[in-house]
């Protein structure tokens, strides 16, 4: 079987689907190399000395590992010289990261988690690094935090890398989802699986359980139909999956189906939820609508949210699409209103 690596699928993207500009195409080429770094730092583990915590905290208030950091840095050396960028903003960083004047400003802005799961780094479980690409919009000069302020559905490409047993890249450019596995002999991307399909009926769901008496009653609701299994208003059993890693979570999920929840938590009750919508919930929303699946925040679709700040938070139910269709139903019918 002939071999596509990443440069020749988004070579032929470019040229029989006119979706890729010739910037756009380096942009993810660049992303896709600084994943190999991080790739060999996350596998030296402890023989790099990059097991641990930096002892230092990131804008969110949360302790950051010595591999967020390095991740962070990686990605910002690989991409600010290359003449394909505007700026870039990271879920590590108070503000965004202007491309300096000594190198060329591109037409892009890249946003990302460099190194999400980052908790389960110390225990050897699947971690990634999730990106995002949106245009800068005008032809005005300089770059703020409000050009990154554009709904999910105005992204350019988006896609994650998981650093798991295999490392794989798994990438949309609006045009379905493909994946690429690192032949690590070679050191290069190789097209391994296209047109993911995520079946739109599943017996799995994904949520941190210990957490259910801090949930709203929606999302109760539909955990209890879930768990009274065969002889429940569902007729079937489901199996429960968490990782902890929402890489992990979602690569589950667009390799077999589920749904994923990550739902508001009365703990924080002024939070609409705890994951970032810039970083993490665009990104894996536009991956899982085009492989056929459906991603809201209880209410609306993700990819239509107007985010009002860089770091802004949200709940999130992506997946099986009868299921995060089903879920909504249950928030949009407290709320005393019906879906669309």
């Amino acid at each position: 079987m002939k071999r596509i690596s990443l440069t020749q699928y988004l070579v032929e993207q470019q040229r029989e689907h006119g979706r890729i500009p010739g910037q756009l195409r380096l942009l993810i080429e660049v992303v896709a190399r600084a994943c190999k770094r991080i790739a060999i730092s996350v596998n030296k583990g402890p023989l790099g000395d990059v097991i641990g915590t930096a002892h230092t905290e990131n804008v969110q208030g949360e302790v950051q590992k010595k591999l967020d950091i390095i991740s962070n840095d990686v990605l910002i050396e690989a991409n600010e010289w290359g003449g394909h960028l505007a700026a870039l903003a990271s879920e590590e960083m108070d503000t965004v990261h202007v491309v300096p004047n000594r190198y060329p400003q591109g037409e892009y802005l890249l946003l990302y988690d460099p190194l999400d799961g980052s908790s389960n780094i110390d225990v050897n479980v699947s971690i990634g690094t999730i990106f995002s690409v949106l245009r800068k919009v005008g032809h005005h000069h300089g770059v703020s935090e409000q050009d990154f302020l554009q709904p999910g559905r105005f992204q350019a490409a988006a896609g994650y890398c998981v650093y798991g047993p295999q490392t794989q890249l798994v990438l949309t450019v609006g045009n379905g989802v493909a994946v690429f596995t690192l032949d690590r002999e070679m050191g290069s991307w190789v097209l391994t699986e296209e047109n993911l399909r995520i079946p739109e009926d599943t017996k799995e769901f994904a949520i941190n359980m210990s957490n259910l008496r801090h949930w709203g009653p929606p999302v109760r609701r539909y955990i209890d139909e879930c768990l009274a299994g065969k002889t429940g208003p569902r007729g079937k059993d489901f199996n429960m999956r968490w990782v902890a890693s929402m890489v992990a979570d979602v690569h589950r999920i667009l390799c077999r189906g589920g749904v994923f929840l990550y739902p508001w938590d009365a703990r924080e009750p002024d939070k609409p939820g705890k994951l970032r919508l810039m970083y993490e919930a665009n990104p894996m929303a536009f991956l899982i609508e085009q492989a056929g699946g459906a991603a809201t925040n209880g209410r609306q679709r993700i990819l239509d949210l107007m985010p009002a700040k860089l770091h802004e938070r949200v709940s999130v139910i992506l997946g099986s699409k009868n299921e995060v269709e089903r879920a909504t139903a249950y928030h949009l019918e407290a709320d005393g209103k019906t879906a669309s």
